[in-house]
């Protein structure tokens, strides 16, 4: 089993070599295409500072951008074919592995704490406040994991509240309509009700409930047959990743300018967020947990088991890059 998995990872840096033989200052015609669906949020912030400051192209890529607001949207858009490249959360990579789709998940990038926004009318201050209110989500995410989580840790279950399934920017106007007392969301939804609502929005203390990763995901095909593209992806955001560490303070300004924040939002909420190119034991905990929340609760395709994530994480595109962001021990 281990000479085979030698095999095919020296087959894959074969194949991805010419990944460090490509001149820094490509031209139009040289650069390899692909097509990036992006969760426009501060969790894509890697990929966002790759675009905006031309590491892409440096790689050698032409990365086209389409942007949405959950990293479901981003997979379900890779999967059907409207895009290469998605960046989304372990939520949609546990559907999709729970459902036999032949996703390859080559990379995390981030991960940061889910919030919970309410209604200042609603006179929420503490968890167990939750129980008998509204409170909105968006299934098939990370944020329906983390409302059954947050009530669970309130010692509240579903029927305790009335859960209202809505996409991440209808959560804004239902709140100023009333007709929710709470949501379950990332950013830069939770600064946008702070701006929108100012003192009709309080933010529920939850740090440490439920951290949310957020990573690269291809289908298996496409990585086989464009192994050059994926490696030069995630070199882009090794790269991006220096360069927002070394210059935290421009990295803000270009993210909260492509996300439509303003500087002095994310500034606040900037160390929540921890970026780092990585395949981990950290990683591969969430999804496995992840996947036995789904069995537990029976949200997942009839029939479905827990996944043999060994399928699904592949190592050699990164370990092509920076074999040291390796760092698998646990058996997938």
């Amino acid at each position: 089993m281990r000479s085979t998995t030698a095999l095919r990872f020296a087959a894959f840096v074969l194949s991805a070599s010419f990944l460090f033989a490509t001149p820094e200052c490509a031209t139009a015609e040289e650069l390899l295409k692909a097509r990036l669906a992006q969760n426009l949020g501060p969790i894509s912030g890697l990929a966002i500072v790759a675009n905006a400051k031309g590491i892409f192209a440096k790689q050698g890529l032409d990365i086209s951008v389409s942007n949405f607001t959950s990293g479901k949207q981003c997979l379900d858009t890779v999967l059907g074919g409207g895009a290469d490249i998605a960046t989304t959360a372990e939520a949609p990579v546990t559907a999709a592995a729970m459902a036999q789709q032949p996703i390859a998940f080559v990379a995390g990038m981030e991960y940061s704490d889910l919030k919970t926004m309410t209604a200042a009318s609603a006179g929420i201050k503490t968890k167990a406040d939750l129980r008998g209110k509204r409170i909105a989500f968006t299934a098939g995410t990370g944020s329906e994991v983390y409302t059954s989580v947050l009530l669970k840790a309130a010692g509240l279950t579903s029927k305790d509240v009335t859960l209202v399934n809505l996409r991440p920017q209808e959560m804004v106007p239902a709140m100023a309509a009333g007709s929710i007392d709470a949501f379950d969301t990332w950013e830069p939804h939770v600064a946008n009700a702070k701006k929108a609502l100012g003192e009709g929005a309080t933010p529920l203390e939850t740090k440490g409930i439920y951290s949310e990763t957020f990573n690269i995901v291809v289908t298996q095909s496409y990585l086989a047959a464009n192994p050059a593209i994926v490696t030069k992806f995630l070199a882009s955001l090794i790269e991006a990743e220096g360069w927002l560490k070394a210059h935290p303070d421009e990295a803000i300004d270009v993210i909260a300018a492509a996300t439509g924040m303003k500087r002095d939002e994310l500034a606040a909420i900037w160390p929540d967020y921890v970026y780092r190119v990585r395949l981990d034991d950290k990683l591969l905990a969430t999804l496995k947990t992840h996947a036995t929340w789904r069995l537990e609760t029976g949200n997942h395709p009839p029939g479905a088991t827990m996944p043999d994530f060994s399928k699904v994480l592949v190592t050699a595109p990164l370990k092509a890059v920076d074999p040291a962001r390796v760092t698998l021990e646990a058996r997938p």
